[in-house]
């Protein structure tokens, strides 16, 4: 046997022997790691570039919406191929596994050069698009323009880490990950000041960073107990891409919904904001969303730990260990939600005020929005692990519907409704709206799937 499989089988073993709790644990630390180093990273830009002024921000801001494509593909990419490669190493077919990971690595970076290249030629229409005014377009362009030119690696980044996370070995994933995180945070400062770039010099940071983070997870895959990554196992047929697309449908509906509400959500900003304070009401949401994804970043590495024991535990028929797993993510997510959205509530003006403290009505705006986020925060436990573990399952059609809620089915009629109802107030209150009503959704879903488990076992 060689030293690859011995170390395949050490996994095999150990994925579906190892008592759950402290398996999932053990798995959960390192995504947990690098999503919060990730979301750091991200908010720490707005930071940096809140010292510029408020339209800065707002640009930042603006351009999220594409980073949320760049998001939505490499996850379609990084979990279609990684829900594959999981269950097939679970059912001992490592051929398989090998052909699928070297699939779905190359497929993101053809693709994010077709995309990165297109934005870059129509670079003005895509900030209008994304919801940039005429006072937000220049620093739309500049922080755009380098993170187009990095599309190809910042897809098939998000590829890799989630193949690793998902053979049950997030170490390497999260290394590459947060040490081009941490190299962003350091390089921030740097180009935006000492160098005077500006707002350039955020996106610069982040293309240099992902650079070097994409070639240390290229390495890791390249480690002994890892699927080594070999262009000679490139499969782009049918069968393959069905599988993908099977695995990472619900990641790519769920980003890509993101997207749009983004971008609607920037328009809706723009639009209920007093005279003159257009660029104010923008950043403020912008930043929102970048405080409170770092707090969800917590759940969302903790069900990454959980979906390689669900994927292994699945494909090897141990039904009852895949329900357990499941029951504790649940509930220990609530309890870590419930904590975050109690200090959230209770230090929300001075988390925005710390990004922008010059300007009044953006901290105003984005205390009552983290607010009323926080008061639903709790309900995305549930809703979060029971799109996980359909996905890793192979429900297609159950984990996309889910996925598709909290930012499209639920929250695309709120940021109408809402506003139109109670003005800003309500654009406010949109997204807390969205997360009870996915909920409410998600509840009967993880009932009937609880009982299947059961019945299974």
């Amino acid at each position: 046997m060689s030293d690859d499989q011995r170390k395949l089988e050490e996994r095999y073993v150990m994925m579906t022997q190892a008592p759950v709790k402290r398996l999932i644990l053990k798995m959960s630390v390192p995504t947990i790691i690098s999503m919060l180093v990730t979301s750091v990273y991200n908010m720490v830009d707005s930071f940096f570039v809140g010292h510029l002024s408020t339209e800065a921000v707002a640009g930042v801001g603006v351009s999220f919406a594409y980073m949320a494509f760049i998001n939505a593909c490499g996850f379609f990419f990084g979990h279609g191929s990684g829900n594959y490669i999981s269950r097939a190493l679970g059912a001992k077919r490592t051929e398989n596994a090998g052909r699928m990971a070297a699939t779905g690595f190359l497929s993101p970076v053809i693709f994010g050069a077709i995309a990165g290249g297109l934005g870059l030629l129509f670079l003005n229409a895509l900030s209008r698009c994304l919801g940039a005014t005429s006072e937000i377009l220049p620093y739309s362009n500049d922080y755009l323009r380098y993170i187009l030119i990095a599309t190809p690696l910042m897809m098939s980044s998000l590829t890799l880490n989630n193949q690793l996370r998902l053979q049950g070995n997030a170490r390497f994933g999260m290394i590459g990950i947060a040490s081009g995180a941490l190299l962003n945070i350091a390089l921030d400062p740097l180009f935006i000041f000492v160098l005077d770039l500006g707002v350039k010099g955020a996106s610069l940071a982040t293309a240099v960073s992902q650079l070097f983070g994409w070639c240390l997870l290229l390495w890791g895959t390249s480690r002994e107990g890892n699927v080594h990554i070999r262009l000679r196992n490139f499969t782009p047929t049918w069968a393959y891409y069905k599988e993908i697309i099977g695995g990472g449908l619900p990641s790519l509906a769920r980003q890509a919904l993101s997207v749009v509400a983004t971008i609607c959500l920037n328009r809706m900003a723009v639009h209920y904001a007093s005279p003159g304070n257009e660029a104010s009401v923008v950043a403020a949401f912008a930043i929102v969303t970048r405080v409170m994804m770092v707090c969800y970043s917590v759940v969302l590495g903790f069900g990454q730990g959980f979906q390689p024991v669900c994927g292994y535990n699945y494909g090897a028929r141990l039904y009852g260990r895949v329900k357990e797993s499941y029951a504790f993510c649940v509930k220990l997510s609530f309890v870590i939600l419930t904590v975050m959205g109690t200090l959230g509530f209770l230090f929300a003006p001075e988390v925005i005020s710390w990004f922008r403290s010059e300007d009044p009505e953006l901290i105003r705006v984005g205390s009552h929005a983290m607010r009323w986020q926080c008061v639903a925060f709790p309900c995305m436990g549930l809703c979060t692990m029971t799109n996980m573990l359909f996905q890793n399952i192979g429900y297609t059609g159950k984990a996309t519907l889910l996925a598709m809620c909290r930012q499209g089915i639920c929250f695309l009629p709120a940021v109408f409704i809402a506003p139109y109802l109670w003005g800003l107030t309500g654009l406010e209150a949109a997204q807390a709206i969205a997360d009870a009503l996915t909920f409410l959704i998600a509840l009967p879903f993880s009932i009937g799937i609880y009982r299947e488990l059961s019945a299974k076992h």
